[in-house]
């Protein structure tokens, strides 16, 4: 294994891997993780972290606070899965994916320890990232849970600050069948004496957050219980967003470069985060941040969040792929001016369908695919399951093969969406990259 293509073959071919192997790749510990970062030195110890969690828009809230935190002058790390294109881009310092070099290195040393211990795809890749950011001394590095909480192999940090995004029904399999009990997995990042911050207050699970916070000693607050989005609109900027400060006469409007409009609970939650590390000593000022919120994709990366990848035809992409996530694109498109819809999308055969579907317009022209990896629900199943909820269109062999019949079908005014999975997106930026 003397080529980075070559380690990552390895990687894919001898680890198990939740994005195509499913639930038999979840381990419920962190054992694993624990013992190979105990052979690396501990490297979770010697960096200052933030440890991102929830069931949506936790990958953009993560990506928004590193390009604020970078914008500020600090050196930042940023942890995040799955990828899209490029194993490299879940592991950067400001911005920039880890080395391919460093990945080789990596393996290369420690491939007797993998084949030791077994861990899975998402326990190496959590050790690699820990192992660069300390070795590269980062000022601080936001750790975005890959799924769940309590047990994810992310959850062996001790950050300075926890911060969970919203809380919906998605890994049912996995993490509960309630919004409570998912909820309770996700509480499981917040550590003793540690701040966290729960971007939006459901009442429905309030109180799973509040009795983890108090067992834990925690400071916890409610982003919402703060701050409050005044108005918003797209302009030729991006996504202005006036906020103001609950039972008091403050507000700022602050322009993002994410205009997809779920991007305004995050806002809050990353505002709210921002002013507890101000409160710790961090030097991030207003320009900062909203340098940060408006070059966001460019700090880092970010890609796949309500994202035009062409205006000849217009298509744009969005990763939302649960019951939640799919009710936020519908409110995108529903903002969204256009003549006629077509929406290329794919599915795992794990989603739960009937509460995502029925969600979904029924004027629009749909396009079934299949990403090409084992754990895709087949075009030919997802047209079916379509139906019942009266969504017509026809199903295809292949995402490549949905996006051409609708590129055919494109006139002008019409608008292509590309979604329901974040695999589907993945294959179509693929595809716009070459």
């Amino acid at each position: 294994m003397n080529t980075y293509d070559a380690v990552i073959e390895y990687l894919y071919a001898r680890l198990t891997m939740f994005t195509r192997d499913g639930a038999t790749a979840i381990k419920k510990d962190v054992d694993n993780t624990l013992r190979f970062c105990s052979h690396l030195g501990n490297p979770q110890t010697k960096f200052k972290s933030l440890h991102v969690g929830g069931t949506n828009g936790k990958g953009s809230t993560s990506h928004m606070l590193a390009s604020i935190l970078a914008s500020a002058g600090y050196k930042t790390g940023l942890y995040t899965s799955p990828h899209l294109v490029d194993f490299r881009e879940r592991i950067r310092i400001n911005g920039h994916m880890i080395e391919e070099e460093r990945v080789v290195r990596f393996v290369q040393q420690y491939q007797p320890l993998i084949e030791e211990i077994k861990p899975s795809f998402f326990e190496v890749t959590v050790a690699l990232a820990f192992d660069y950011f300390a070795k590269e001394h980062v000022d601080i590095a936001i750790i975005e849970v890959g799924l769940g909480g309590r047990l994810d192999s992310t959850n062996i940090i001790r950050p300075e600050l926890s911060l969970i995004t919203n809380i919906g029904m998605d890994h049912m399999n996995l993490l509960g069948d309630t919004v409570q009990e998912i909820a309770f997995e996700k509480a499981g990042i917040i550590k003793s004496n540690i701040p966290v911050i729960v971007s939006e207050r459901d009442n429905s699970v309030a109180q799973v957050f509040q009795n983890k916070a108090a067992e834990m000693e925690s400071p916890l607050c409610f982003a919402s219980d703060r701050l409050e989005i005044i108005d918003s609109k797209r302009s030729a900027h991006g996504l202005e967003v006036c906020v103001g400060v609950v039972d008091a006469h403050q507000k700022k409007t602050w322009t993002m470069e994410l205009t997809g409009l779920y991007q305004r609970k995050n806002l809050l939650g990353v505002l709210t985060a921002v002013d507890e590390l101000r409160k710790q000593g961090w030097d991030i000022d207003d320009t900062s941040v909203q340098n940060g919120l408006l070059h966001v994709s460019t700090n880092t990366g970010l890609r796949g969040r309500w994202q035009t990848l062409s205006t000849s035809p217009w298509i744009i992409c969005d990763t939302g792929h649960n019951e939640d996530g799919i009710r936020e694109v519908v409110n995108n498109l529903n903002h969204t001016s256009y003549r006629k819809l077509h929406v290329v999308i794919g599915a795992m055969r794990d989603k739960d369908l009937s509460h995502m579907l029925p969600q979904l317009p029924t004027d629009a022209n749909y396009y079934f695919t299949s990403p090409d990896m084992p754990r895709s629900m087949s075009s030919v199943d997802l047209f079916n399951e379509a139906q019942k909820y009266g969504l017509v269109g026809r199903a295809f062999s292949s995402v490549w093969e949905g996006l051409q019949a609708a590129k055919l079908a494109f006139e002008e005014g019409d608008l292509i969406f590309v979604g329901g999975s974040t695999f589907v997106v993945a294959e179509v930026l693929k595809y716009s990259d070459k």
